[in-house]
């Protein structure tokens, strides 16, 4: 069998605070959260389906949930979802919980609250994340995400039609 690439950070320790950018995708990559739209002289954007709805419901209640993470800036593709999580748990020492079972169980969580309330399975198994080291990197990263409807024909997820 082959190995899966790991992209963890060498020599980094994912149990301290941080900024994080997330990406997971929808099952098989279909395209169950919306599609992309743009109205006349207007920036594209994504018109959720019921089920995008339900997504963006569910990362609205993240910082609920959860008293250490902030969800600073996310898009829901039709396909894929990125974030950008901020965890301070006001402790820069090494943490009972640390933060990468912390990531972990955010992604866990939304992706079984957001497959209990649509009743079905929505994602693909794994998600990605990328520590943020640096104001650039989170304005880029950041731009990224703000854009990522415009740039749709280009994303590597991308399909042409319609899927859901």
């Amino acid at each position: 069998m082959p190995t899966r690439k790991r992209h963890r950070l060498q020599d980094y320790d994912y149990s301290q605070e941080g900024v994080y950018f997330i990406t997971v995708c929808a099952k098989d990559r279909q395209g169950l959260f919306g599609k992309v739209v743009t109205a006349d002289h207007e920036t594209p954007s994504v018109e959720l389906f019921d089920k995008g709805e339900i997504v963006s419901a569910t990362i609205k209640e993240i910082s609920a949930h959860y008293d250490d993470v902030i969800v600073d800036k996310y898009v829901i593709m039709p396909n894929h979802i990125h974030l950008i999580l901020f965890i301070d748990t006001g402790d820069t020492s090494r943490s009972t919980h640390p933060t990468k079972s912390l990531l972990s169980a955010i992604v866990t969580a939304l992706k079984k609250v957001t497959n209990k309330t649509a009743g079905s399975n929505l994602w693909q198994a794994s998600f990605y994340d990328h520590v943020i080291r640096d104001e650039a990197e989170y304005q880029n990263i950041w731009q990224y995400i703000d854009t990522n409807p415009l740039r749709w024909a280009d994303d590597r997820y991308y399909y042409k039609g319609e899927r859901d």
